[in-house]
């Protein structure tokens, strides 16, 4: 919430000033903020507050003296311009929002404002080609090395990176895929030189640390939300190329607690082939709503024997539990690829049959 960002980063440096001529501190000014917008408003504020921010955030709404009017006010066009400026920067980044600010507030407003916010907003490399869209971007960066696209998109929003890639030549695609789970940290040094080959005017990088994109989650999101047909083609030529990552790819695509995206005929489909000992064990570190989905597809008395199994077996070792549970996925990605079910994948068009 970008309120509760701006209560944080509020200080003392403005006009607004106690009737002795001493300004209000960040803390004063938030919590004159918070009794102004009254409680209903504060409360809902607060849910986005660490604990120790609403202990100092209460004590200094206790010590609150009387407020003129126009203090009051002042403190609430404050707190407008803060979100007014957050929010540019979330449309079109710093820049942008500096320049939207200019023509608003003025130079030397914007200015105080855009720096009170950067002191503390950590601004993420190739920042402003996150914001480019898709298709163009496409155009820009496939003649780029795959390992210049698999940066890129190890830094774009999951959604938007896989139009990317399923749009790549085929040829390229399982290695940009292989490059982004295989990818672990880049130097400041690494970014800068791609940025500055790619000639896009980005955001300054906020530290000198390494920042940490890629690795096998990445790449696992983006295939989630691929086409079929594309994610198949990237999994089957990562299979020649590196087996044992396709497989660790493959292994955390579909993970047991997602059973509940099937539907209930899916789901009956799959229990007839697996195991009733393997089901119960599979069942047994699951929460109650993926064994209340399972329980919901067998008859009342396949249902009861499954659960006095679970209960009779006592303790079973994690290992055994995840295998049991990798078994009934690889029937399920079995059954997917033969077409006899359909897993449902966010982003995917509803079928109408």
């Amino acid at each position: 919430m970008a309120l509760a960002s701006g209560l944080s980063q509020s200080s003392g440096s403005s006009s607004v000033k106690k009737k002795g001529g001493k300004e209000f501190t960040g803390r004063q000014k938030a919590a004159i903020f918070l009794v102004s917008v009254g409680s209903d408003i504060s409360s809902e504020i607060f849910k986005y507050l660490r604990e120790d921010e609403i202990e100092t955030l209460t004590f200094e709404i206790a010590r609150l003296e009387s407020i003129e009017p126009e203090q009051k006010d002042a403190i609430l066009q404050e707190f407008q311009e803060l979100m007014m400026a957050n929010q540019f920067i979330t449309m079109g980044g710093i820049d942008y929002a500096r320049e939207l600010l200019e023509k608003a507030l003025g130079n030397q407003k914007a200015a105080d404002i855009i720096n009170r916010l950067t002191s503390s907003l950590q601004v993420r490399p190739f920042d402003f080609i996150r914001r480019t869209d898709p298709a163009h971007l496409l155009n820009f960066i496939q003649q780029e090395h795959p390992q210049t696209i698999a940066l890129i998109l190890a830094y774009l929003e999951p959604n938007k990176a896989s139009i990317i890639l399923q749009n790549l030549p085929h040829e390229v695609q399982s290695d940009v895929a292989r490059r982004i789970a295989t990818m672990d940290r880049t130097s400041p040094e690494v970014l800068r030189e791609v940025e500055r080959v790619l000639e896009k005017k980005l955001s300054t990088l906020s530290s000198e640390d390494y920042t940490t994109a890629g690795g096998v989650e990445s790449i696992v999101e983006i295939l989630n939300l691929v086409d079929r047909a594309s994610e198949k083609q990237i999994i089957e030529a990562l299979e020649d190329d590196d087996p044992e990552l396709a497989e660790e790819i493959k292994k955390r695509m579909f993970v047991f607690e997602d059973i509940v995206l099937l539907g209930d005929r899916d789901i009956q489909k799959v229990l007839r082939e697996v195991d009733s000992q393997e089901l119960a064990k599979a069942l047994k570190s699951v929460d109650t709503e993926v064994q209340d989905k399972i329980f919901k597809n067998m008859s009342k008395r396949a249902a009861g024997m499954l659960k006095e199994d679970m209960e009779f077996m006592g303790p079973v070792r994690l290992k055994d539990v995840e295998e049991a549970q990798q078994k009934i996925v690889s029937i399920i990605r079995r059954l997917e690829d033969s077409g006899e079910i359909v897993i449902a994948r966010s982003g995917e068009d509803e079928m109408v049959v």
